[in-house]
């Protein structure tokens, strides 16, 4: 498999605090990674760092190196939009724009990225959009609805959309299940699973179990040190590091 993102010695500071301490790892080409540990150890800080995010809050900063098809986001003069044009992220808790139209918040993804496009090439988008989000058949006879009206799944659903719309390479999900039931959690990982044959996915989760079914590697991070990185059915079964079994086996965490 190709590395689609490759992770050098990356730090990230909230003011003073370090957060992440000298990561290092590579994403593939149309696989999953998942990325584990106990609160407040850096998952989603890290993730957050991967399309530039993490700059965003105030005192935040980020050195070292994220580099996508062979160039560093980071380096000067790279424009922190484009960069998320490319690495789309799906935030832990469903965010449509309630009183938006479901049409319109797929549309949205468009728009905050500056991309123009007529009225046909945008109903182009919403549909293929929807279609790829597992949405299309349940939502098609209603496109100008709220966003707001729909299930907290289907919502999740709705934002997997909007990000879709600019047609990333590369798609963060940041605990994306995390406020959903186990039938709508089933179906996004079901979501997953077709996705990655277009998409180099990163996802971070406490549910181990979801990491173990759904994902292609792991990545065990704790107090903001990457501990362990491998193919997940090897960190699961047989674990090089004392930590990493650990915490899958319920020791700590």
């Amino acid at each position: 498999m190709a590395e689609k993102l490759i992770v050098k010695n990356l730090n990230a500071y909230f003011h003073k605090n370090r957060a992440l301490h000298d990561v290092s790892l590579a994403f593939e080409e149309n696989r999953i990674a998942a990325i584990i540990g106990p609160s407040g150890c850096g998952k989603s800080t890290l993730v957050r760092c991967l399309n530039r995010m993490h700059e965003v809050v105030p005192g935040a900063t980020a050195s070292g190196e994220v580099i996508l098809d062979g160039n560093n986001i980071y380096d000067d003069g790279v424009d922190p939009v484009q960069v998320r044009r490319r690495i789309g992220m799906v935030f832990q808790k469903p965010t449509p724009f309630p009183t938006m139209s479901i049409e319109d918040n797929v549309a949205a993804g468009l728009t905050l990225n500056g991309v123009q496009v007529s009225r046909a090439e945008r109903d182009e988008v919403i549909e293929r959009s929807l279609r790829q989000a597992a949405l299309w058949e349940e939502v098609k006879d209603r496109l100008r609805r709220p966003g707001g009206s729909l299930s907290g799944g289907q919502q999740q659903r709705l934002c997997v959309a909007r990000a879709l719309a600019v047609q990333p390479e590369v798609l963060l999900m940041d605990e994306p299940c995390s406020a959903l039931d186990p039938i709508s959690t089933a179906r996004i990982e079901e979501l997953l699973l077709e996705l990655k044959s277009a998409y180099t996915i990163v996802i971070v989760t406490h549910n181990m179990q979801q990491a173990a079914r759904c994902s292609d590697m792991t990545a065990f991070m704790y107090t903001g040190d990457l501990v362990e990185y491998g193919e997940t059915k090897q960190i699961f079964t047989n674990p090089t590091r004392r930590e990493t079994e650990d915490y899958i086996t319920g020791r700590f965490g």
